[in-house]
């Protein structure tokens, strides 16, 4: 009777995390709602709406696409069967179970470690991670090139939808500093007295200010993952230096400038903008600066950019102002 309670609780808390996990999302599209209100029915700013609608589009499609884009999971190969299962989970000594690993990963594209040099692998989900895959504790599965869990679309952005993720920030950034721009002259009239609507006075006043307090947060966190992605990098791998075969690596995937941007964006350029899926490769196996050098002996003279903080150096999980990581 005890243990029927306690599940009927459990099952209820986590009926409860889902529903509040959603919470951030619906703040956001009230808030866009409200804008969309008070900009074209209130303001009725005619000469502007055209362009207005054409960034909110894009804003609401690559807002939808964050959401809804669900995060790709490792495929079967790198699950263990059901027999290395039975045999890992009944040995009792750790140096033979790590030994397992490292024969299991022998069949497998797998080039990063854990920090004592140990194969990666996630004991929930009963798989080895491929590189730059991590556990999310949010949505209690391993996502490939996973950079972080964020509580504003209620989603794990990885490789799936870091794209989508990415181009949200940058239309909502667009789109903030629209509203601001063509506001602001209506906020000078209400400045001076000159709106006799007090309607109109409270939709100017709060437009100006809630576009104008997003854009700062948004354009410093877009700035943080352009800044990531010119380097080839996830938030994760920018607080703790991924460790490959051969060591610890700060820039173990940092192709250079241009092939950086296409690892998440692809080659057709004309796709850039457009909240399309368009990334290279199938999220399971990356290309790395180690093997680019080694087709192409110049890349190994080059000089790469420098950290501030030491290779060995490791780094507890972060948080952007907009984004939480939840990665074990």
């Amino acid at each position: 009777m005890r243990r029927g309670w306690k599940m009927a609780l459990s099952g209820g808390l986590r009926c409860c995390r889902r529903v509040l996990s959603w919470v951030p999302v619906l703040v956001i599209v009230l808030v866009v709602l409200w804008s969309y209100y008070a900009y074209v029915f209130e303001l009725c700013l005619v000469i502007y709406l055209i362009l207005y609608h054409a960034i909110f589009v894009f804003f609401a499609w690559t807002y939808w696409k964050s959401i809804f884009t669900l995060p790709q999971q490792p495929n079967q190969k790198f699950h263990l069967s059901y027999t290395d299962k039975e045999r890992y989970e009944n040995e009792e000594r750790p140096e033979v179970q790590k030994q397992m690993l490292v024969d299991m990963a022998k069949k497998l594209p797998v080039y990063t470690r854990t920090g004592s040099g140990a194969v990666r692998f996630c004991d929930r989900c009963h798989l080895i991670k491929p590189d730059r895959c991590h556990h999310c504790s949010v949505c209690a599965m391993c996502v490939l090139k996973m950079d972080h869990h964020c509580p504003w679309v209620n989603n794990c952005i990885g490789f799936s939808n870091y794209k989508f993720f990415l181009q949200f920030l940058a239309y909502s950034v667009l789109y903030c500093l629209y509203i601001a721009t063509t506001v602001f002259s209506y906020f000078i009239k209400y400045w001076r007295g000159e709106l006799p609507s007090v309607r109109s006075k409270f939709h100017v006043l709060f437009l100006l200010f809630v576009a104008c307090m997003f854009f700062v947060s948004l354009v410093i966190l877009f700035g943080y993952h352009c800044w990531l992605v010119s380097r080839n990098k996830t938030t994760l791998e920018a607080f703790c230096t991924p460790v490959f075969t051969s060591g610890p690596e700060k820039n173990g995937f940092n192709l250079g400038f241009i092939k950086n941007i296409q690892q998440v964006f692809g080659d057709n350029k004309k796709l850039w903008l457009i909240p399309i899926g368009s990334s290279p490769g199938d999220g399971h196996s990356f290309p790395m600066r180690s093997m680019n050098e080694s087709q192409n002996p110049l890349l190994a003279n080059e000089e790469p950019w420098e950290d501030n903080e030491d290779d060995n150096q490791d780094y507890p999980e972060g948080s952007s102002s907009l984004a939480v990581e939840t990665e074990t």
